[in-house]
């Protein structure tokens, strides 16, 4: 008898854990991997997000934010730094996100010993290899809606703006940009020079940022394209102690003379991984909301 009793409870117990693991609860899951890219010459990181639902089983496409990170980071820094996966799984269960796939591309390191940059500069044409490669890649790989009314662009620092100009550049690609404490130019006077010292690559850097500003962009920008930029929703969020607050000031001066609808934003706060962690709060709701439906 108690051998019965005994095998009964131990196939209880492997039924009861099998129903258990099927009833395991999703989880969102972020990983790195690589794309090799024959424009750059070598392979290039990414970090992406991909919501609690994605193996569900029902085989869904989703919207996708492209974010990028800034000077000193890389593609984990949104996740590690500034929490991300925490932030979007907490509004999209509240509702106040849509479920998404967010990709955090590489684009350099320290730039003491190797180039950074979201455009492209001598020996390093990174704006060629995200449109040309790494967009396409993702896009073929993942289940993303890859249309502009389900892509988003996002970015801090260096990263803002890099997103920024991805979107003056093709504004046929993305339905929203959210810019925080933007890199619009270089702070201070700073005219365009000569081609820098191609083993200087803060300084080809520096030269990449000036001969893409944000500002004089839309400063210089015909109707055409100003009507192009007007199908962009345009989102800027700097602190009030942000060093780089007047060159934002700058850009949104020169939106508004420009008829291009943004939104501005200064906030208490600095230059810093606290600011873009509280950011994501509020630039994970705007991509949303300008989601197609």
């Amino acid at each position: 008898m108690k051998r019965i009793v005994l095998s009964m409870l131990l196939c209880c117990g492997i039924s009861l854990g099998v129903f258990s693991q099927n009833l395991a609860p999703l989880r969102s899951k972020v990983f790195t991997d690589t794309i090799k890219s024959e424009i750059l010459k070598t392979e290039r990181p990414y970090t992406i997000y991909l919501p609690e639902s994605y193996e569900d089983g029902t085989n869904n496409e989703y919207p996708v934010l492209y974010i990028l990170h800034g000077l000193l980071g890389n593609n984990t820094s949104w996740f590690s730094d500034m929490r991300l996966q925490d932030v979007i799984d907490l509004l999209s269960a509240s509702g106040e996100a849509d479920e998404m796939i967010i990709v955090s591309p590489h684009a350099g390191g320290n730039p003491a010993v190797e180039q950074n940059g979201y455009f492209n500069m001598p020996g390093w044409p990174y704006e060629d290899f995200f449109f040309q490669e790494f967009m396409p890649t993702i896009e073929s790989q993942y289940r993303i809606k890859a249309d502009k009314g389900h892509r988003a662009v996002a970015g801090l620092s260096m990263g803002g703006g890099g997103s920024t100009v991805y979107a003056q550049h093709h504004p046929e690609l993305f339905g929203s940009v959210y810019a925080m404490s933007a890199l619009m130019n270089i702070p201070g006077d700073n005219p365009v020079n000569n081609l820098p010292d191609p083993e200087d690559k803060m300084a080809k850097l520096n030269q990449s940022v000036i001969e893409n500003s944000c500002i004089a962009f839309v400063e210089n920008a015909d109707e055409a394209t100003k009507e192009n930029l007007r199908s962009v929703a345009w989102f800027v969020d700097c602190g009030d102690d942000d060093f780089l607050l007047d060159r934002n000031i700058e850009f949104v001066q020169a939106m508004k003379k420009a008829g291009i609808p943004l939104q501005f934003r200064v906030r208490d706060g600095a230059h810093n991984s606290e600011y873009w962690h509280s950011a994501l709060y509020h630039s994970l709701p705007f991509a949303s909301r300008h989601f197609k439906k």
